[in-house]
Formats: C-alpha cells, sequence, structure tokens
C-alpha cells in the first residue's frame, strides 16, 4: 500500500508549500507527492492525470483539501467513484472525509447522493428551457457562419446539377458544409434564409464541372 498526496494551485506564481506540510505531518512520504500549477476549471491537470495512472489497488489518495481535487461536485464524485472501484481510498485533511472508515464512507455517499440530485435538476431546467425555446419557435444550436448568399447560391447551384466540389470552391464553404445543406441537414439554416429573396438577386456563376 503506498500513501500518495495531491497538491494543487491555480497558477505558477502561488507555491504549494502549505499543502505540502500539511501532507506531509499526515503521513506522506516526499517521495509520493505530486503537485499541479493550473486551474481547478482545466479539465486535464497532467500531474493528477498521471497519478491516477499509477495508483494501484489499496493505496491511498490524500488532499489537503477536496477542491484541490475535482472540478466540481460531480467531477469529484465520478473521480472518487473511480477509485472505489479500483480499491483505491481517498482522505481530505480539511473536511475530514477519509474512506477507509466506516464513517467516511457514508460522508462520500450522501456527497454523490447530492452530486446526483444536482444534475438532475439540471437536466429538468435544461429540458424545460429547450421545450419553451421550441415553443416560442425559436431555432436551436449553433449558428452557422454561412452567409444568406451562400446558402441560396448552394441551393441554387445545386438545383441546376452542378457538382459538390464545384458548389463548394465557388461559394467558399467546406464541401461537407454543401452536402449538409443540399441535404436539409442544417433546419438553422433554412429558417434563417429560406425566405422570399428571388434567385436574380444572386450572382449565380456555375463552373464546369
Amino acid at each position: 500500500m503506498t500513501v500518495w498526496g495531491y497538491m494543487r494551485v491555480s497558477t505558477t506564481a502561488q507555491d504549494v508549500d502549505a499543502q505540502r506540510r500539511a501532507l506531509l505531518a499526515a503521513g506522506v512520504d516526499t517521495a509520493h507527492l505530486v503537485d499541479d500549477h493550473v486551474s481547478g476549471t482545466k479539465a486535464s491537470r497532467p500531474g493528477l492525470d498521471r497519478l491516477l495512472g499509477d495508483l494501484q489497488a489499496g493505496d491511498v489518495l490524500t488532499v489537503w483539501k477536496l477542491d484541490r481535487l475535482g472540478r466540481s461536485v460531480s467531477n469529484l464524485v465520478d473521480l472518487v467513484n473511480d477509485l472505489e472501484r479500483r480499491n483505491v481510498q481517498l482522505r481530505s485533511l480539511t473536511e475530514g472525509l477519509d474512506t477507509t472508515t466506516p464513517s467516511g464512507k457514508l460522508m462520500f455517499h450522501v456527497m454523490a447522493a447530492l452530486a446526483e440530485f444536482e444534475r438532475d435538476l439540471i437536466r429538468e431546467r435544461t429540458a424545460a428551457g429547450l421545450e419553451a425555446a421550441r415553443a416560442a419557435g425559436k431555432v436551436l444550436g449553433r449558428q452557422s457562419q454561412v452567409t444568406r448568399e451562400q446558402y441560396r447560391l448552394i441551393k441554387t447551384m445545386a438545383t441546376q446539377g452542378s457538382p459538390q466540389r464545384t458548389i463548394a470552391a465557388t461559394c467558399g464553404v467546406p464541401r461537407a458544409t454543401v452536402g449538409r445543406i443540399i441535404r436539409g441537414e442544417v433546419p438553422s439554416l433554412a429558417a434563417r434564409y429560406d425566405d422570399d429573396i428571388t434567385d436574380d438577386e444572386l450572382p449565380v456563376t456555375t463552373g464546369a464541372a
């Protein structure tokens, strides 16, 4: 069994000295201390990523405070669940969380229940917001950068039988985008641009295949 210690600060201007002293006092060996100088919101934390790969069954991961480890409650719960599946324990010195003890396991399960409750609320609010937007006739999804003129020119050239590669070169858009527009896979563009503009307003110039 190895007792590991993980430390994190948000910037290179900060130091981990206080965390190091606390972890050493808790019995973590200097050789088993790992640190990151990166914001907790970042998905990738090189030190933690390597440490998670090195942890073995029976090991204990120790942190000074839980917010050093997880980006959010949900992220922390997912991480600890993964540790539990691998038979790796977690200790947080500030919160007194220690999954090697029955009370620590209970505390974690309460956290997990709250995190699941939070996820359910987010899903419900998101679904309600989307439904309200659809009812109001709003077009959902990321707005395309294709202009009105490009969209209508693509539709016109496709109707005239021009190859997609020619349409893409003429309109200055990726060939994949041309295909999606022709197949009607970009409903947000249709909602924005399928209006009463006539084709003679467009500078239609079809090249040879």
